[in-house]
């Protein structure tokens, strides 16, 4: 058990600045892993109960407990309310409860302190608009051919699940692979904090999450935070064919390199090979990767680029590469009788308008069917920038137009006014179904692109019945 211990409860204590309310004898050795949800709490877990605007942690406090947690970390506003039945609880299970002024901060300082432990880990961090798990994916894959490696799953990216992620890093791992995420002015800066990357990638400055920031400067600001806690000794990358490039690079306490098609020297050309994914020249070496789009043509340099610079072989990037499948939902291609592309993790202005030009650039005989869903986060913008879809829509190799979700409703003006393709319009997914069912035969080209909110992949098993 005790080879298992993250930290204990002392070096907790002081990571957090807490104040002990209970500690039993037993807790003093501390907790072997970390969770925010109380369902996934298993013997000898921390347990961080989050004031949320729907649900409230500390109402799962006793819950916790019961099913094993050796620490729960609460916060101090809430101690009234609940204090009383969280130390009853720590009483029952011998465990022990902390309360913390902020117990998000306190997750994040106590990961940070973690972090702490393992000197010799190289720390990469990656961020962007768009891209960021595919390359972070990618750059995992190349550094795992010859080193150990430990990144975040999924997407856990953000102001709770990059520092969950950072805890499952152990002695053997020599390389940290860690994409940062944002839903608010503030959280890079954060997550630069917890991570303080030794190498840091930005992909691209884009419109995603406009809504929150307002702006694409002030969404260029927020993403340059990854370099914050750079000392001067730490190095960042940033893609040369960003309009935002000379910004980044600007004042940056550290070295900084760009990566790109003209100045990455190993790199030698991408070619596109539409539903066979993408072909990276990269010294000297031609490699094939099972990423459909030109878009990852840049992923891959990128991931390249950073791996290089971690120490990475010619050997290992091919290898890593070439080993490399798309990830559900993003960019996933089912061929048969009818061909769908399932494209519904994420979508933004840049990603939507990225995937209809590569649907269009297919050699196609069969109709083109495009389901295009509601772009989320947009805020003040969301009106203008699905009407800029809307106008690439309008004039693209589409046959049929599905549009789903409140947010595409502004686009039916544009289209109808344009395209040449049928458009139809809902916001009930049933109705949906039943539409696009009616208007798929043998030989068609499905997409399906919209973000995470509207869930598109629900329409998968109406496409591939189609075509049985």
């Amino acid at each position: 058990m005790a080879d298992s211990l993250l930290m204990s409860l002392d070096e907790l204590v002081q990571a957090v600045k807490g104040t002990v309310l209970y500690a039993s004898p037993a807790s003093k050795n501390g907790f072997s892993s970390v969770t925010t949800d109380s369902r996934k709490v298993v013997t000898g877990s921390l347990f961080v109960a989050l004031p949320g605007s729907t649900q409230d942690g500390h109402n799962y406090i006793e819950s916790a407990f019961s099913s094993g947690a050796a620490v729960v970390l609460m916060q101090e506003d809430r101690i009234q309310d609940y204090k009383d039945r969280a130390v009853e609880g720590a009483q029952k299970q011998e465990a022990a409860v902390i309360a913390v002024p902020n117990t998000l901060l306190a997750l994040q300082e106590a990961a940070k302190t973690y972090l702490d432990k393992f000197p010799r880990l190289l720390r990469i961090g990656i961020t962007g608009s768009s891209g960021k798990t595919t390359v972070k994916e990618l750059t995992a894959a190349i550094l795992r051919q010859e080193k150990k490696v430990i990144m975040n799953e999924g997407n856990l990216n953000s102001e709770t699940g990059l520092p969950l992620s950072v805890f499952s890093v152990r002695a053997e791992h020599q390389i940290g692979v860690f994409e940062m995420g944002m839903n608010r002015q503030g959280e890079i800066a954060e997550l630069a904090a917890v991570l303080r990357p030794h190498i840091a990638l930005i992909t691209n400055i884009g419109t995603a999450h406009i809504g929150i920031l307002g702006s694409k400067d002030n969404i260029a600001k927020e993403k340059k935070a990854i370099f914050s806690q750079f000392n001067g000794k730490e190095l960042g990358l940033i893609p040369e064919y960003d309009t935002y490039a000379d910004f980044l690079a600007r004042d940056v306490n550290g070295q900084v390199k760009w990566y790109g098609p003209r100045s990455t020297p190993l790199f030698g050309g991408g070619r596109n090979l539409g539903l066979d994914g993408i072909e990276l020249l990269w010294g000297g070496k031609t490699i094939r990767i099972a990423l459909a789009g030109q878009h990852n043509i840049l992923n891959a340099l990128a991931a390249s680029a950073l791996a290089e610079n971690a120490g990475a072989s010619i050997e290992a990037v091919y290898n890593g590469l070439s080993s490399v499948k798309p990830l559900f939902g993003r960019g996933e291609i089912f061929k048969g009788p009818i061909t769908l592309i399932r494209d519904c993790y994420n979508a933004n202005p840049e990603s939507t308008i990225a995937a209809i030009e590569f649907c269009d650039d297919l050699n196609w005989s069969g109709k083109r069917i495009y389901v295009i869903g509601s772009m989320l986060e947009l805020g003040t913008d969301s009106e203008a920038e699905h009407r800029r879809v809307a106008s690439v829509l309008s004039h693209s190799k589409a046959d049929v137009i599905f549009l789903f979700g409140a947010e595409t409703e502004c686009m039916q003006e544009v289209l109808r006014t344009n395209a040449k393709a049928k458009v139809w319009h809902t916001t009930d997914m049933e109705l949906l179904k039943k539409e696009l069912a009616s208007a798929v035969s043998e030989g068609d080209l499905v997409l399906l692109k919209g973000s995470r909110g509207v869930a598109l992949e629900r329409l998968t098993d109406v496409v591939k019945s189609q075509g049985v």
